[in-house]
């Protein structure tokens, strides 16, 4: 695969293979001091006109995705996603 632009992984949606469902796109990435991408947030679930607080993000490790598509971004999250509140937690993966 081909280098990535936070800007161009931002445009792809999240899908979580084991349910099928839609979790939003990409807001942002969790990295550390060397470089290293961690996971990367996503919004989780929104009602329109709801507050964008980080309290309703989705922390996704990186060890759980599975594919980076053209358009599309696979993840393994089994069991319950827990937001993230701006702390790096998530349901369990592989």
């Amino acid at each position: 695969m081909a280098d990535l632009s936070f800007c161009t992984l931002r445009e792809k949606v999240v899908v979580n293979v084991c349910d099928g469902k839609r979790l939003g796109h990409i807001i942002d990435i969790n990295f550390n001091s060397h470089g290293q991408i961690l996971g990367m947030i996503v919004p989780g679930d929104r009602k329109f006109m709801k507050s964008l607080s980080a309290g309703d993000s989705i922390y996704i490790p990186w060890r759980c995705i599975v594919k980076i598509g053209e358009d599309t971004v696979l993840v393994e999250l089994k069991g319950e996603m827990v937001p993230s509140g701006g702390k790096i937690c998530s349901g369990s993966c592989r």
